[in-house]
């Protein structure tokens, strides 16, 4: 009786464990926020209105009504072999007007010589 219940405790801790894995069964990729990629951020444009950005990146994953100015987009994808990988990116606004954003992506040159030209206006 003791070895019954130390066997079915020892498959329920193994069973509940995330690290052992099963051969042969079947992981599926786990997508999370939005989606952003680098195309999409190479179409931001210095003083795009808030609806040309949303319709560019789509709705912010946080509606933060303390930072009106600024909008989170956060993305995250769960492969099956356990890796997680993770962006962020921050769109901010000066006067409904995109002013800059910061993240895991980096702007392409064109971004940086309108973003140039347009500090100097």
């Amino acid at each position: 009786m003791i070895r019954i219940t130390v066997v079915l405790l020892l498959v329920a801790a193994l069973t509940a464990c995330s690290t052992f894995r099963f051969p042969g069964v079947h992981r599926i990729t786990i997508q999370q926020g939005n989606v952003v990629t680098q195309q999409m951020v190479d179409r931001l444009k210095p003083a795009m209105t808030k609806s040309q950005v949303k319709f560019v990146l789509g709705n912010a994953v946080i509606d933060d009504q303390l930072e009106a100015d600024r909008w989170d987009y956060f993305y995250s994808i769960q492969l099956p072999n356990g890796d997680v990988i993770r962006k962020i990116l921050s769109v901010y606004f000066v006067e409904e007007r995109l002013s800059h954003f910061i993240g895991d992506f980096i702007p392409t040159d064109e971004y940086d010589a309108l973003a140039n030209a347009a500090n100097k206006n």
